[in-house]
């Protein structure tokens, strides 16, 4: 007996110990920062603003990895397949949320874990020398006296591009013809030069118009006026309701413990809130705007819903 109570108390001993030891450091190895996008895209510029804070601030290299293609579906299985270990980060935007939506597979609202809001863009709509109009109210003015005629570019079907254009069509009644190109920066310059009525670009491209006298930036798409398009009235005040923002977000994969959330969204915050960064984010026209994992969750639902409903109006389909 007396052995016996002996090897509990040995036991019980082991296990109190064990309970007092403290958990693994995390990270102890580099982090990888996934981009739907190639070098030098938006999401790719805002990545490597924010990698090197992030490395600063947990001790261990974040590393950003470029996944591109098929309309952003690459990086969205791979990050769904990921370990949930706290060791994969994905950098999300709208044209990610929309691609998954319009081809219904790894949905950003389903399964992945928000981590939080990284900072928002606003676009701005923008006509040639071909069209007589000054404003927002003329152009919608002018497209409905000739319905079909007005044709406006886009960096493709389904692209923010795209859909600030049909969302200005869903809420005037207005017909406009959609010319895909290859290319946001195409599609402007085809502006630029008289080619292409109207465009639909983000709003630091604002700065490549400005000197364009035959150029009219009609209105920016945030709900209120912004520094990242100074000068430049809201969409909204001609036609009230009307917004459209891009955004930067950070998800994780499906099943990432509570902890790493948590870690992550506090490191994230910490991140874009600094002086440095902040001033970085905003020299490439993404304005700082940091959210709870929570927020940034309903946030993708309320957006896939939205969208969803846009895309089904417009019959944007996959291609």
């Amino acid at each position: 007996m007396k052995r016996a109570l002996s090897g509990w108390a040995m036991l019980f001993a082991a296990g109190l110990c064990a309970a007092q030891v403290p958990s693994q450091p995390y990270p102890v190895r580099p982090i990888r920062l996934v981009t739907s996008n190639p070098a030098g895209s938006g999401s790719d510029v805002v990545a490597r603003v924010i990698a090197p804070k992030l490395t600063e601030l947990l001790g261990q290299q974040v590393v950003v990895d470029n996944r591109p293609g098929a309309s952003g579906l690459i990086a969205a299985e791979l990050v769904a397949r990921a370990a949930p270990d706290g060791y994969t980060l994905w950098i999300v935007t709208m044209t990610q949320l929309i691609s998954t939506t319009t081809y219904d597979r790894f949905h950003l609202a389903k399964g992945y874990a928000p981590l939080g809001m990284i900072g928002a863009t606003p676009f701005i709509i923008v006509t040639g020398p071909s069209l007589p109009v000054k404003s927002t109210a003329e152009f919608i003015a002018y497209a409905k006296s000739k319905p079909g005629f007005v044709m406006y570019g886009t960096a493709g079907n389904g692209t923010s591009g795209h859909l600030c254009m049909e969302l200005l069509q869903s809420m005037t009644g207005v017909k406009l013809v959609h010319v895909p190109y290859k290319g946001s920066m195409m599609a402007l310059t085809e502006v630029m030069g008289g080619q292409m009525h109207s465009t639909c670009t983000a709003a630091p491209t604002v700065s490549l118009v400005a000197n364009q006298p035959k150029v009219r930036v009609l209105g920016v798409t945030s709900p209120k006026p912004t520094a990242l398009a100074p000068g430049v009235p809201t969409i909204a005040e001609a036609l009230p309701g009307f917004e459209l923002m891009g955004w930067y977000g950070m998800l994780m994969p499906p099943g990432t413990p509570a902890n790493f959330v948590t870690r992550w969204n506090r490191e994230i915050t910490r991140a874009v809130t600094t002086a440095e960064v902040r001033e970085r984010m905003l020299t490439v026209g993404a304005e700082p705007t940091p959210s709870s994992p929570a927020e940034f969750g309903a946030f993708l639902k309320k957006e896939t819903e939205r969208w969803s409903k846009l895309l089904k109006e417009a019959g944007v389909k996959a291609q």
